[in-house]
């Protein structure tokens, strides 16, 4: 399970605390670090915070854009501080282990960490199945990265042990179809804003919160592999008919 779970970490400013999750990872038994467009980095800071987990940072992919480390993933979550204002489905870090676990058997998992300062974009977490927000006391509910990190891991850790003594069926015992992965999704959501767009549902110079809204009821659903074939099948069903109309009319 651990070793199908990613870490993202988008935009990260100290070195530092690359090194810290580094260490967080490793305590916990994950390895798959992915960085999108750090400040700094590779950096000594970075080395000396990971006291002793440097195989985590030397196989650390570095990327220029956060599709670039989510297009092979299934099943992507992102941590959020704060209300949105199309509210999205929250779950506990517990939860997700809960969640993850199946699902992280075959398929890949990836959990999003943003910025130091303000965290994830709207637009980066409209990426995600699911927002994962840690409990912490409202009046000082603000973590340092690698700690959030560190709870996030533990839990995750905790639910690969209770799997391992129960013996658990994974993702893929009870399923027939892999998961779409992220690249899959997000071509689907491409074509559907244009169809919209093209059957005069959507208008692209006020669009409102419709794509977000539509991103929601898809990705909580988490379709696999053929329903995100069946859904792009009949959105080209309507391109076909709507260019047999366009040729009807002109005639």
């Amino acid at each position: 399970m651990l070793d199908h779970i990613r870490i993202v970490l988008v935009n990260t400013t100290h070195p530092g605390n690359i090194g810290a999750v580094a260490r967080a990872m490793k305590n916990m038994g994950l390895s798959d670090l992915v960085l999108v467009e750090p400040k700094v980095f590779p950096d000594e800071a970075a080395t000396a915070r990971a006291s002793g987990a440097t195989d985590i940072l030397d196989n650390a992919r570095v990327v220029g854009y956060l599709e670039d480390a989510l297009d092979d993933c299934q099943l992507v979550v992102g941590t959020s501080a704060r209300g949105r204002h199309i509210p999205w489905p929250v779950i506990d870090p517990r939860e997700l282990a809960a969640i993850a676990a199946p699902v992280a058997g075959q398929s890949r998992v990836a959990i999003l960490f943003g910025r130091e300062d303000r965290g994830l974009t709207n637009d980066e977490l409209h990426a995600c199945h699911h927002h994962v927000h840690i409990p912490s006391v409202e009046g000082f509910s603000s973590l340092n990265i690698a700690a959030a990190v560190q709870v996030v891991c533990y839990e995750l850790r905790m639910e690969a042990l209770s799997s391992e003594r129960s013996n658990r069926p994974q993702w893929g015992t009870d399923w027939d179809i892999e998961l779409a992965d992220h690249a899959e999704l997000e071509r689907m959501f491409a074509h559907l804003e244009q169809t919209l767009i093209d059957i005069d549902f959507l208008d692209p110079d006020n669009p409102r919160q419709l794509m977000p809204r539509l991103r929601r009821l898809f990705l909580r659903a988490v379709p696999d592999k053929v329903e995100v074939n069946v859904l792009r099948g009949i959105l080209k069903s309507v391109n076909r008919s709507m260019v047999a109309k366009s040729r009807s009319d002109e005639r």
